[in-house]
């Protein structure tokens, strides 16, 4: 009897274990920043949060430095099921949920606060799930801050810009604004943009101060113009193939996790921002401060172009009528 109940106790601390093991969950999370960035640290802390809340039953191991691949790449293997999570930029999702471009386009967003209400809006919820027809499911947006445009030369004035080679993202809509504001366009991944910008293949290109500043750009462009023409937000994006895996409560888990890591990489960028133009500043750039109106009045026939394409132009409509 007593060996019997001996072997009835093994096995039912075996069982046991075998159903937490059978609960627990871990979801693999690439991305192609570096373990500095505002993101990086921002999904650090998501993954504390998560693992706080499931009590370690829920973990999330994080690829940074394009471990696992290009933006594109993590949003392929998404789709398939080989990776959980990534964050990329919408100028890049904009290639699998069309109507995403619209945050893409220029000036769309009054101020810093516009943007951030829009993004909390039941638009900007409605675009984050625009691509679950393509098996990716947005989660939440990452303040990627305001591109300006950088060059050899400076750029005072959309004048400046004619004829002008600047590198862009694989984006339609990036291109087109180069275009409208004279320059040429020209998509050159980001690991070669160092190069191309030293040896002239283009003549500048446009980010924030952040990815300015920790790309070193500002050792071969000592111009930066604070044009700010567009605000192209990071998603973070899981495959449905991930989410559909898990189950209504770690869903819940993930998703108040992604929403804390909102707010405190929002502080986070905002600080890098500020430091990251006075280090490029020390380092002998002359941050340029345009007239705004100058530019986004070169723009404007970007929004009319999708009027003969009412649920873009429709989208476009109540993003401006945030407060």
């Amino acid at each position: 009897m007593k060996y019997r109940s001996l072997l009835f106790f093994a096995m039912l601390v075996s069982l046991t274990a075998c159903s937490e093991l059978s609960e627990s969950k871990t979801l693999k999370l690439a991305h192609g920043l570096d373990t500095q960035h505002p993101v990086h640290i921002a999904m650090e802390f998501m993954a504390e949060s998560l693992a706080e809340k499931s009590g370690g039953t829920f973990q999330l191991e994080i690829y940074p430095s394009g471990q696992l691949g290009s933006e594109r790449q993590c949003l392929e293997l998404l789709q398939i099921g080989s990776l959980g999570m990534t964050k990329v930029s919408a100028a890049v999702m904009e290639n699998f949920a069309p109507n995403i471009q619209v945050l893409s386009l220029p000036y769309i967003f009054r101020s810093r606060e516009h943007n951030y209400h829009v993004l909390d809006s039941e638009v900007g919820r409605k675009l984050l799930i625009q691509g679950e027809q393509f098996w990716l499911r947005g989660l939440t947006y990452f303040d990627a801050g305001q591109r300006s445009f950088y060059s050899k030369e400076p750029i005072r004035t959309p004048a400046d810009l004619q004829s002008k080679k600047i590198r862009v993202q694989e984006s339609v809509t990036a291109m087109n604004l180069i275009r409208e504001l004279g320059g040429a366009p020209t998509p050159i991944s980001w690991g070669e943009l160092y190069t191309a910008l030293q040896q002239g293949v283009v003549d500048g290109a446009e980010n924030n101060p952040p990815s300015f500043y920790t790309s070193r750009h500002y050792e071969v462009c000592k111009y930066y113009t604070l044009n700010e023409h567009t605000a192209v937000p990071d998603i973070l994006v899981i495959g449905s193939v991930a989410w559909n895996s898990l189950d209504e409560q770690q869903q819940q888990w993930l998703q108040e996790a992604a929403d804390e890591a909102k707010v405190y990489q929002r502080k986070l960028w905002q600080e890098a921002e500020r430091e990251a133009l006075e280090a490029v500043t020390a380092a002998g750039v002359e941050v340029i401060r345009p007239d705004k109106t100058l530019f986004s009045e070169m723009t404007k026939s970007l929004f009319d172009a999708y009027k003969d394409q009412p649920e873009k132009y429709q989208l476009i409509k109540e993003i401006q009528a945030v407060q």
